[in-house]
């Protein structure tokens, strides 16, 4: 009895439709947990990249306050400069005339 190459070629296909067909497993337990894993871990990067924008933002908004406070702080300084310079200028005044009295 011959097998012709029909047949074997039939076999085989009706062998790999059969296994196509069959009830996939479900994932074992090591598999499971390597999908909670996954998830975990792209929650947690996704939760980084959040909270580095965040960070970002707000040391940005705090640059900017200290720049405005320096920049107030300067101008009071120089006001304050400018007062003890006037200050000076009546002692050293006054003191002339105290002189010029004499």
């Amino acid at each position: 009895m011959m097998i012709s190459t029909k047949s074997v070629l039939a076999v085989i296909a009706l062998g790999a439709v059969l296994a196509g067909c069959q009830k996939k497993e479900e994932p074992g337990p090591a598999e499971q947990m390597g999908r909670k894993l996954d998830q975990a871990t792209q929650q947690a990067q996704e939760a980084a990249k959040d909270t580095g924008e965040k960070l970002q933002k707000a040391a940005s908004e705090a640059g900017q306050q200290l720049n405005k406070a320096t920049e107030v702080a300067g101008k009071k300084i120089e006001e304050a400069g400018e007062k003890i310079q006037e200050k000076a200028r009546e002692a050293r005044d006054k003191k002339d005339d105290d002189k010029a009295a004499k």
